[in-house]
This record gives structure tokens, C-alpha cells and sequence, in this order.
């Protein structure tokens, strides 16, 4: 999924380069998930949207389910959680 914010996302604030982002926006998820369709632009296309200002904390939520990000960077306000690696307890 891709997650933005800035001043021309869905986020809160809407500005570049805030330093804390209270809901953030995210968009085209590579498969449906339900913590995430009540924020869906259309629910009927839930990998072919955008999810607008969706709160920081829930995102961190969906990061975390999925085992962490993978790749890439989230505004500040979301948890920048990582997969632990094999060997790293």
C-alpha cells in the first residue's frame, strides 16, 4: 500500500512537512483489507483506491499485521515498524 502525506494528500494537517501527521492518506493496497474499507473512496474496489485520512494509528496497526513494512518510509505520526529478521530476538 502507498501512504502519504501532504498539502495535497488526505491526510490531517494537510501540509507538507508537518511533523506529526494525525491521519494520513493510503492508496491501492495489493490485497482488500478490513481494517481499513470504512475509510475506502469505493469499497467495491478495495485494492483500486484511495483510503482518505485514515488515522496514523490504525495504519500502524495494518503495518503490523502484514509483519512490518518491507520497503520505503511513512510520515511521522505512523510507527515505523520493520520485520524482526531470523536471528534477531
Amino acid at each position: 500500500m502507498s501512504v502519504q502525506a501532504n498539502d495535497t494528500a488526505y491526510c490531517n494537517p494537510q501540509v507538507s512537512g508537518a511533523a506529526h501527521y494525525e491521519s494520513v492518506e493510503v492508496g491501492y493496497p495489493n490485497a482488500p483489507e478490513t481494517l481499513l474499507i470504512g475509510y475506502s473512496e469505493d469499497p467495491e474496489n478495495p485494492t483500486g483506491t484511495v483510503y482518505p485520512r485514515v488515522p496514523s494509528a490504525l495504519v500502524s496497526l495494518v503495518i503490523a499485521k502484514h509483519g512490518g513494512m518491507v520497503s520505503g518510509e511513512v510520515p511521522p505520526g505512523v510507527a515505523q515498524l520493520r520485520p524482526i529478521e531470523e536471528g534477531q530476538q
